[in-house]
């Protein structure tokens, strides 16, 4: 699979603090890892020490709920990629809007995959918190989205 890599240099803003974009620069690494480079491996060593809460709630709670949910979209989806559109900072606040895809004949095309907000709350260099928004965008999609967003898997609420 080609990798798709997250253009930081180009989606960084010059009125980032610096403390910003260190958050920033954790953020992107985790992504990069978690959702195109697909190395679960180095996910949970490198951010799996700490406490991280997890409001979506088709996910199990936890670093592992996520990499678990991942990496089983994954074995479907081989192709899955994360595409960084816009990245927002306030303070420990990451956001990034992102165009995700299934499939790699639909990188680019903006009919095709999701449209992703994700937040995540950062301190003192760790993963906090992680929050998101999901828009599927064309009928596969919302199909899929239907059939894996029925069970409840963790107890947080979505604010």
């Amino acid at each position: 699979m080609e990798t798709l890599k997250i253009d930081l240099d180009q989606l960084k803003r010059d009125n980032w603090s610096e403390q910003e974009l260190q958050n920033v620069e954790l953020v992107v690494d985790f992504v990069q890892h978690l959702m195109n480079d697909h190395d679960f491996e180095y996910v949970l060593e490198k951010f799996g020490k700490g406490s991280y809460v997890q409001h979506n709630r088709i996910m199990n709670d936890g670093l592992t709920g996520v990499v678990e949910y991942v990496r089983k979209f994954v074995k479907s989806f081989p192709d899955f990629t994360y595409d960084v559109k816009h990245i927002y900072v306030d303070g420990q606040y990451v956001i990034l809007h992102s165009h995700s895809t299934a499939n790699k004949k639909d990188r680019g095309n903006p009919q095709k995959g999701f449209n992703i907000k994700d937040t995540w709350k950062v301190e003192n260099g760790q993963l906090l918190e992680h929050w998101d928004a999901n828009q599927p965008i064309d009928g596969f999609m919302r199909l899929y989205a239907v059939l894996a967003g029925g069970a409840v898997k963790n107890d947080n609420t979505l604010f």
